[in-house]
């Protein structure tokens, strides 16, 4: 395989390799950097400069990869909710509902734990009406929600379950999960906490499991 050396001295095999990795490194920093931007200061209070400024790249840099203010600001959201759903994104009438929605829980929980940034930027766009996301709502993410609410109902139909409504279930879940996050402030005053801990997250997962699980007659896994 081919090797030079760079202008550094670094070894390196394959120049397209090194142009993929320069791109995923540099395209992985301006979505985080807009991420805390845009979370900060809103879509109108941002701009590329700060994000620029905040990955450490030029703002020409963030317009090659981006393509503009408005493409950066969906592709971040709508990666929040592609990494939010993942988890159901492959599930079949043929598993066991009760794994399901705890590894689902579990999951949206741990998320929002590690993104605050990004779940907050969420809820601001849709208490903003979104206006950058009614495409994605009402195309990719309907879509995708109305095809788990058809396994749902599946299950439902097999007795493995309640015939709750299997929509407003999804509403509940992404909500509970995302109020840690969204209303931090909020719960941290009320508790008296400085922040969550590993085991304060521990017990409002297990808590979430237990009335989500009980409210949809699903029997909890045996430990």
């Amino acid at each position: 395989m081919t090797q030079w050396k760079t202008p550094s001295g670094r070894s390196v095999r394959e120049k397209g390799e090194t142009n993929g990795m320069t791109r995923e490194r540099n395209e992985r920093e301006i979505l985080a950097a807009a991420e805390r931007v845009f979370a900060r200061h809103g879509y109108r209070g941002a701009s590329l400069q700060d994000i620029a400024e905040q990955a450490g790249l030029p703002k020409s840099n963030v317009l090659y990869y981006m393509g503009s203010k408005r493409g950066l600001y969906v592709r971040l959201l709508e990666r929040m909710m592609e990494r939010w759903n993942a988890l159901l994104d492959d599930i079949s009438v043929e598993d066991d509902p009760a794994e399901v929605l705890e590894a689902f829980i579990r999951s949206k929980m741990q998320l929002s734990r590690r993104h605050p940034e990004g779940s907050r930027l969420f809820a601001a766009e849709i208490l903003g009406g979104a206006p950058f996301l009614q495409d994605y709502l009402r195309g990719g993410l309907r879509d995708w929600v109305q095809a788990r609410a058809r396994i749902f109902e599946q299950w439902a139909e097999r007795g493995l379950m309640d015939p709750v409504d299997p929509v407003w279930l999804i509403f509940l879940i992404w909500s509970a999960t995302q109020h840690y996050a969204d209303f931090e402030a909020q719960v941290l005053g009320i508790t008296g906490k400085e922040e969550l801990s590993d085991a304060d997250v521990e017990r409002i997962t297990a808590f979430l499991t237990q009335v989500i699980l009980k409210g949809c007659g699903v029997r909890p896994r045996e430990a």
